[in-house]
């Protein structure tokens, strides 16, 4: 185990935009100082690219699921092939899953229906959850909060104090990524300033939400460097003791 390395709990490798040079980047993580990362699925080519990218890299591993803004794609033969994928060795959790109210993709009842079918489908597995949520924190904390489940992480955690110790009480991680190096961005520096390190997820969600001074541009697990340098400097301890303790606690979620 390599605790002194960063372990990226979402990213999206298989996202077009690294299609000209994912191998070179992906080769290039271990002399980055990133140790494991976990590539999220989103939509059922995601899932399946997911799993394909975890059979070929040691330190690559795959989460399987729909994203709510493409539930309205999913069918019940779909969620089988799923099911199937997720019994991989290398898929370690379920999702990205959850509910969208910000650009309704997808109708909220689709969502609803799809999220409780995944969420089923993710407890029979036994695999921990990547939950996603926005505009819709109260609806899917009362789901998670009334359904079996085996623990998970709120991606790039949206909200304040009190939902995140209901979170971190119910057996989730909070994932923290480059939106708390942005400007205007209390409330959730607060929020990492008051939960436990042993219960921080380090993520990029590339190629999406990148950390100043990269704001603009195309994220990648390396610039998780940082994300760590501003958590130590929020909870006032060492980059390594962050390093360390977030890679422990996403090996000890995903059980890896």
């Amino acid at each position: 185990m390599k605790a002194d390395k960063i372990f990226d709990t979402h990213a999206h490798y298989d996202h077009k935009q690294f299609d000209n040079d994912r191998d070179a980047l992906l080769g290039a993580l271990p002399q980055n100082n990133v140790g494991l990362v976990l590539n999220v699925g989103c939509d059922m080519k995601a899932s399946r690219a997911s799993v394909k990218l975890a059979e070929k890299y040691d330190y690559i591993y795959a989460t399987v699921g729909v994203h709510p803004h493409d539930a309205r794609t999913l069918t019940e033969k779909a969620l089988e092939e799923l099911v199937e994928l997720a019994k991989h060795k290398k898929v370690v959790a379920y999702g990205e899953i959850g509910l969208d109210f910000n650009r309704n993709f997808s109708p909220a009842d689709v969502q609803r229906k799809w999220f409780k079918r995944q969420l089923e489908a993710a407890n029979e597995l036994k695999l921990p959850l990547i939950i996603h949520s926005r505009d819709a924190d109260d609806e899917v904390h009362d789901i998670l909060a009334n359904t079996p489940h085996h623990g998970g992480v709120v991606h790039a955690f949206p909200g304040n104090f009190v939902l995140a110790r209901s979170y971190t009480d119910m057996g989730f991680y909070l994932g923290i990524g480059g939106i708390i190096t942005y400007d205007k961005i209390g409330r959730l520096k607060a929020v990492v300033d008051s939960a436990p390190l042993d219960k921080i997820l380090l993520e990029t969600d590339c190629p999406y939400l990148t950390p100043v001074p990269f704001r603009g541009k195309r994220n990648e697990s390396a610039y998780l460097t940082y994300v760590v340098d501003e958590i130590a400097q929020i909870k006032d301890v060492t980059p390594q003791e962050v390093r360390t303790q977030t890679y422990l606690n996403a090996c000890k979620l995903f059980n890896i």
